[in-house]
């Protein structure tokens, strides 16, 4: 079955309830993480927001690397939309599989970006972005997604804020290295570390350094792991991690969005997560609980690392400096759960700086108003304070 037929047939199955049948056609790396359940309350969840499917658009392909496929395809419902996202391999498997906002337009360049300032170039698993005329220690930046099926990119609905930051930090004189990371790992080690490390790598034999790790929500986690691995990292930014434990803000933020779309199927989603949560936290987990029986079906290797990692703890270890930066309307990692973490554990040290920036969302676009998932779904840049910030930052280590 040619890859385009696989994705259409994927939506189809999902619109008709037949879950277990998209489960056989996860690849063996997305089946050890993902189950037909949690793919169920995904579904059910959009559907009680959006309303029933009323169109399945046409799937929109573009390549990840040799044998890989990342398929787009739009859904519209009665009151709104998404966009299935799949990444799916010459044998017609799914690599990677994820629910999005729906993609309206087409990314555009930040007005903050100017492409005649910088080049870019493929490498294996990523892109670089190298300004022009640029000369050795130049400082660079290795950028790192958040959890789960994000690409090198970010992208989100129309969004591509690690473009964004790429081509903002490129355009101020800061290299940059972006990668796509595997959607899942059977550890959160496993789905980060390998590939960030190379990524270091490749800037240092372009001659560049001092070498930053940009880190946003659980990249922004994982990025003191990676140091820990990596001794030519010389900083951290942090930007929206979280520090709260995941089991904990997972259900935070379940209750967050069950408010905002009250109903039966949101207290059903609810109830569930609420349960997987505890068996997350309980003092019996181990690698053989049922993938089912665990938040977002990631295995119990993976719970076992993420709840044996305290990131503030991690951070502290590092004598690097650091820069945390959050938005003040981020529902998701908040300025309430998780930065007062960081500023105790970290606040006091003069090599550490935090800032908030009240208007801006999850993902740095400013607004205003409570933030919520359909704000994703709308063409938006990375806030300019936020790149300019950074860019200065790096550029004084």
């Amino acid at each position: 079955m040619r890859k385009v037929e696989v994705a259409t047939s994927v939506v189809e199955l999902a619109r008709n309830g037949r879950f277990a049948e998209i489960e056989k056609l996860f690849a063996p790396q997305l089946r050890a993480v993902v189950s037909a359940e949690t793919l169920r309350s995904a579904w059910v969840t959009e559907m009680a927001k959006n309303g029933p499917v009323t169109a399945v658009g046409a799937p929109a392909g573009e390549p990840m690397e040799p044998g890989l496929e990342r398929l787009s395809v739009p859904v519209t419902c009665e009151r709104g939309g998404l966009t299935v996202i799949m990444s799916v391999d010459d044998a017609g498997l799914l690599r990677g599989l994820r629910l999005a906002p729906p993609s309206l337009t087409s990314w555009t360049p930040p007005p903050y970006a100017n492409a005649k300032k910088f080049s870019e170039r493929e490498v294996t698993h990523g892109t670089l972005s190298l300004p022009r005329g640029w000369r050795r220690r130049r400082p660079g930046v290795v950028l790192m997604s958040g959890g789960g099926p994000f690409d090198r990119d970010g992208t989100t609905g129309p969004n591509k804020p690690l473009k964004d930051l790429a081509w903002g930090l490129a355009s101020r004189g800061v290299a940059v290295a972006r990668f796509d990371k595997p959607p899942y790992g059977r550890t959160m080690t496993e789905e980060y570390v390998p590939r960030a490390v190379a990524a270091v790598r490749s800037l240092r034999r372009e001659g560049m350094g001092p070498i930053v790790l940009a880190g946003h929500s659980m990249g922004g986690k994982v990025a003191p792991r990676v140091a820990e691995a990596e001794p030519a990292v010389a900083g951290m930014v942090l930007l929206a991690a979280d520090a709260q434990p995941m089991r904990e803000a997972a259900v935070r933020v379940a209750r967050h969005l069950a408010a905002l779309n009250p109903g039966p199927d949101a207290d059903a989603v609810l109830e569930v997560l609420v349960r997987q949560a505890a068996n997350a936290g309980h003092p019996g987990l181990s690698a053989a609980t049922p993938a089912e029986d665990l938040p977002f079906g990631l295995p119990g290797e993976y719970w076992l690392d993420v709840r044996g990692y305290d990131p503030v703890a991690a951070a502290a270890r590092l004598a690097l400096p650091m820069l945390i930066l959050q938005g003040g309307r981020d529902y998701q990692v908040t300025a309430a759960d998780d930065l007062p973490l960081w500023r105790a554990g970290l606040g006091h040290r003069p090599d550490v700086t935090i800032r908030i920036y009240d208007a801006d969302d999850h993902l740095f676009f400013s607004g205003s108003g409570p933030s919520t998932p359909a704000e994703y779904g709308l063409p938006h840049h990375v806030d300019q304070a936020v790149v300019e910030d950074v860019a200065d930052w790096v550029k004084k280590i």
